[in-house]
């Protein structure tokens, strides 16, 4: 008896180590990523600045997402894959990608291209150095409880996005999923309603599930690879009355899921990666089926 409750004690200790470890492993990696972060918003304001006096406003973000991506690619050992990347070269469109974690601002850093920008509710234009960044840069700012005002600088959007061959970035889940399952939350329509408006594709990318990797309620904060399947550009030309609207958006979400169980997991570091499977015959199924790319 002597012997199994010290075997008892060992094993529960072994678990409280582990778990503290754990939960301080995911604040240490938390605050860097938040320095991080910080830091290259700060670079935003300056590089923004100097853009925005030669015309060159378009580079702003790309530029920061880029070297957001590479500060936390190697800092905390991250990598992301896309697949069908030249899909991301379909301006004027709308981008529209499922919302997980605090990860999705390190993913819009590899996907993000010149032209490419976002809509942000408008408390966040008043953040030292990130909201600073953000108005600098182009972002269109939404207060949520006026109607009025939020359509006007939608409608503005829109205007811009089509003479300046530009993209708006759109989670339409609306909030984030931070699901463990291969989930998508409802979508709502905003984005497939501006589409619509301006005339515009609706360009569908899948993140794969990065709870593996990052997962607030379970304080998981590991390195590893990202996969991203960007989808073919969904036209909006026929779709005329909001009816048309609601078919779209379960017709996207619908083929959004499909891929989201093709990409899966993120896949933590030093754990193998599957196979990719063969590519049918097809030249156009080739063509969709292209290896991940980094």
């Amino acid at each position: 008896m002597g012997k199994a409750y010290i075997g008892t004690t060992v094993v529960v200790g072994l678990v409280i180590m582990g778990t503290f470890f754990s939960k301080t492993k995911f604040v240490a990696k938390s605050i860097i990523y938040g320095t991080l972060v910080a830091g290259c918003a700060l670079y935003g304001v300056v590089i923004s600045a100097v853009l925005r006096i030669f015309g060159k406003t378009r580079y702003a973000q790309y530029l920061v997402a880029r070297a957001f991506y590479a500060c936390v690619s190697k800092t905390l050992g991250y990598k992301i894959n896309i697949k069908n990347s030249h899909y991301l070269d379909s301006n004027p469109a709308i981008y529209v990608l499922n919302h997980q974690s605090a990860l999705d601002v390190f993913v819009l850093g590899k996907l993000f291209q010149p032209g490419f920008t976002v809509t942000s509710k408008k408390s966040l234009k008043y953040i030292p150095f990130l909201g600073w960044f953000m108005l600098l840069s182009g972002t269109f700012f939404i207060d949520r409880s006026k109607g009025e005002k939020a359509k006007a600088v939608l409608n503005s959007a829109l205007g811009n996005l089509k003479t300046t061959h530009s993209a708006l970035v759109i989670f339409p889940e609306g909030t984030r999923a931070a699901k463990t399952e291969l989930e998508l939350l409802p979508f709502k329509k905003g984005a497939f309603h501006l589409a619509k408006q301006a005339g515009i594709p609706i360009v569908p990318i899948v993140v794969s599930n990065t709870s593996p990797l990052f997962h607030a309620k379970t304080k998981v904060f590991e390195s590893g690879t990202i996969n991203i399947e960007v989808l073919k550009p969904v036209s909006t030309d026929d779709i005329k009355t909001n009816d048309d609207v609601t078919k779209l958006t379960e017709q996207v979400r619908s083929d959004m899921m499909d891929a989201y169980k093709r990409v899966g997991f993120s896949i933590p570091k030093n754990k193998p990666q599957p196979s990719p499977a063969p590519a049918p015959a097809s030249a156009e199924s080739l063509d969709e089926t292209t290896p991940l790319v980094g």
